[in-house]
């Protein structure tokens, strides 16, 4: 007879369940010839808060509409690379604008490193 431990963390588990229901997200644009692509993990390194990774999963379609928007690469991970640090620039410079232009924003510190911005 085998015994489950319940001291044990599921996380590993919820992990698999989701990256499942994610892959057939990804089956299903595929089938229906739509571009997808998800993030399919993050990680924080908790000894330097500042360091992280995203695992991020995409289909054939997405990496032509990269192509078509003019992304390069020798791989397609090298293009949605560049696609994702995109991103991540243009919600830094959202952010960054939106302050220059409204010298009015309070910020309060909530504590545990969160804070209210309005």
């Amino acid at each position: 007879m085998k015994f489950s431990n319940p001291f044990k963390s599921n996380k590993n588990k919820k992990k698999a369940v989701q990256k499942k229901k994610l892959l057939s997200a990804k089956q299903t644009a595929t089938n229906n010839n739509e571009p997808w692509v998800s993030v399919l993990d993050m990680e924080v390194d908790m000894k330097n808060i500042s360091n992280g990774s995203f695992e991020l999963d995409w289909n054939d379609l997405f990496i032509t509409r990269l192509m078509k928007a003019g992304y390069q690469g020798k791989t397609d991970a090298d293009m949605v690379d560049q696609w994702f640090q995109g991103i991540c620039r243009n919600i830094v410079m959202e952010t960054y604008e939106q302050e220059q232009s409204d010298p009015h924003i309070r910020k309060v510190d909530l504590g545990n490193g969160r804070s209210e911005i309005s």
